[in-house]
């Protein structure tokens, strides 16, 4: 057996990192110390708040009550849904457990090898997704901005608004960790007041008394609610890059503090805007968010709706392509972290200026929140499950290291109880969903009624308790 240090990798970036912002962070996956950990969970509110104070919350709201579902319907799985941001907080705590980036503590759920092929998916390919959903977001808005200025409507302009603000967002992804904690701190502050102000318009507008013409029963209601409720949970489910967040705070941090400032910090903006979303539509045609939104706001207030809408993405993105870049270096490629992350943001803008201006957009988020659970909820499960099985110990320094026999390599470097249990529930998600071009056949054959997350998400926890505990893989603490 191959012994393994006891000390992390020297850094892919070259050396210490510069842990103040406005300072290029040059530290990649390798092992944060003990003198440059420092803060409080608390800051973690801000963090997770400023991404999610989202106009793409208006969107999802506003389709729940499209599909048909009656206010307090809509409202229900809007509350039911973003309780999967629980989970993001669970997690969120092997940040400063291990002091290493989430990217490299899974190497514990799927092994040294078998980890590379699971992020080629969930850190490369889904995130380049959301940059792209969330850049189409935003460049929607900046193009219709433009368009009152003058400029022509034309595709080259509508690529020059998504590269701009692509490189925006990959320019706070470069600077970092200590840049984004101090920037979210202030963006959280003024999206919010933003958004209040949206709020009020909408509320002012609102139809309490709503009611579709013609109200959904039976199967039709249990298949409605189940696909809102996957679209809502899909974004909790989609943040597996909590711990990358929370590496820098002290190791004896409090787990349930950073739980529970992570969860907060997402859950109440995302609830509070999705539901705002969904009393928008009761007196507005949804179908154009942004049209239906800025018809009720003064002219004046429009060019900062537009702006706010583009900083949320700027805060949404920087925060994925950050993690992305890390999910890059802990597969093996050998890219020091700002290559890394201007890598994935060459994928994700061009994923955008397919999704924007060749496919309908409103049509390619739904399809995508609904697919993407697939893979994020059962991912999300496994996470879980290790964290609870080995209660949140992990050391950094063994996950670092790679090397044949090591307490991560497993049998030839695949730790078969993660990858099992995250192909099972991935199939059986498949087999639970409903979209607009496909529906599993268990779904089918239950009205089409969609239960791809729990399905998912409770077979592949199963399937990862039981097998790593028949096979010990995953030793008692």
């Amino acid at each position: 057996m191959t012994t393994h240090p006891t000390t992390s990798p020297a850094p892919l970036g070259g050396g210490r990192s510069s842990e103040r912002a406005g300072h290029l962070e040059t530290r990649g996956i390798d092992l944060v110390p003990a003198d440059e950990r420092t803060g409080r969970p608390r800051r973690l509110f801000a963090v997770w708040a400023a991404p999610n104070v989202s106009y793409l919350s208006f969107v999802v709201g506003g389709t729940l009550i499209l599909m048909g579902l009656t206010l307090p319907q809509a409202v229900g799985v809007i509350l039911a849904g973003s309780l999967l941001w629980v989970f993001t907080g669970v997690i969120a705590a092997s940040g400063p457990a291990a002091g290493t980036s989430g990217s490299v503590v899974s190497r514990a759920f799927y092994g040294v090898i078998g980890n590379k092929a699971v992020l080629v998916l969930t850190g490369w390919l889904i995130a380049a997704a959301y940059l792209a959903l969330n850049w189409s977001a935003a460049s929607v808005a900046g193009i219709g901005l433009v368009e009152r200025m003058g400029l022509p409507d034309h595709p080259a302009v509508g690529a020059a608004v998504i590269c701009l603000i692509a490189g925006a967002t990959l320019l706070i992804a470069i600077y970092g960790h200590a840049t984004i904690v101090r920037l979210y701190s202030a963006l959280s502050v003024l999206l919010t007041l933003v958004f209040v102000v949206v709020t009020g318009h909408v509320l002012a507008e609102a139809d309490w008394s709503y009611a579709p013409a013609e109200p959904l029963q039976g199967a039709a209601l249990a298949a409605t609610l189940g696909i809102g409720f996957t679209i809502v949970a899909s974004t909790p489910l989609s943040y597996g890059n909590s711990p990358d967040l929370a590496r820098y705070l002290p190791r004896d941090s409090s787990p349930v503090a950073i739980a529970g400032w992570t969860a907060s910090g997402a859950y109440l903006p995302s609830v509070v805007l999705t539901t705002v979303g969904a009393l928008a539509a009761t007196s507005l045609d949804m179908t154009d968010p942004q049209a239906a939104l800025e018809s009720i706001l003064p002219g004046w207030f429009v060019p900062v709706f537009v702006l706010a809408i583009i900083l949320n993405t700027l805060a949404n993105n920087g925060m994925t392509a950050y993690s992305a870049g890390l999910s890059i270096q802990s597969v093996g490629v050998r890219l020091a972290r700002v290559p890394a992350v201007l890598t994935i943001g060459v994928i994700g803008t061009a994923m955008t200026l397919y999704a924007l201006l060749v496919e309908d957009f409103l049509t390619s988020v739904n399809t995508m929140l609904q697919l993407v659970v697939i893979v994020t909820g059962p991912a999300m499960a496994v996470a879980v499950t290790d964290l609870v099985l080995r209660r949140n110990r992990y050391d950094g320094p063994d996950l670092l290291a790679q090397e044949h026999g090591g307490p991560f390599w497993y049998h030839r470097g695949v730790h078969w109880s993660g990858v099992l249990a995250l192909l099972t529930g991935g199939l059986t998600s498949l087999m639970w969903v409903t979209t607009s071009f496909w529906t599993g056949p268990i779904a089918r054959a239950m009205g089409d009624v969609d239960l791809a997350i729990p399905s998912g998400m409770g077979v592949a926890a199963a399937v990862y308790w039981a097998s790593a505990r028949a096979l010990r893989t995953v030793p008692r603490p």
